[in-house]
């Protein structure tokens, strides 16, 4: 990725640490069903000392970023428990796990290609990314809302 396309990004949607998340838009604008209606086309880095890892594509399913958001909503009252962005395309999930006295242990998983590589990301984080974290998520299902119905959990 050369400096110009990265400007051109603009600023992440998401940003945690070594993690930015850009969404560009529904995979399927004038589908309304959940299942293909929902898909975000998305750009996604990773990196820490030594190391950067981007993916890009229809990645990210916006009832995977909304039960994100549930889940650290859950967190951040509690401190504790997990919040985790299961994404079920294999490129990308991230993994919080509430460590006690405020800290949290953020695992990234992302590949530009799942068949021939693997890239595991561990940051330290503490309580007080998840504030601005749960704003992203909220700001981009504003933007997204979740369309139609998912007739096997009625959601």
């Amino acid at each position: 990725m050369n400096e110009n396309h990265i400007k051109q990004l603009g600023k992440p949607d998401v940003q945690v640490s070594g993690l930015q998340i850009w969404i560009h838009g529904r995979q399927f604008p004038d589908l309304n069903d959940y299942w293909d209606g929902n898909w975000l086309r998305a750009t996604v880095h990773c990196k820490a000392k030594g190391s950067s890892v981007w993916v890009s594509g229809p990645i990210i399913h916006l009832s995977e970023l909304h039960g994100w958001l549930v889940s650290t909503q859950a967190m951040n009252e509690s401190l504790k428990g997990e919040a985790n962005l299961d994404c079920m395309e294999p490129e990308l999930s991230v993994s919080l796990k509430a460590e006690g006295l405020g800290h949290i242990n953020m695992e990234v998983n992302i590949t530009p290609d799942h068949l021939s590589q693997d890239h595991k990301y561990h940051f330290e984080i503490d309580q007080s990314y998840l504030s601005e974290l749960i704003k992203s998520c909220q700001a981009i299902l504003q933007r997204y809302p979740v369309r139609g119905s998912n007739e096997i959990s009625g959601t």
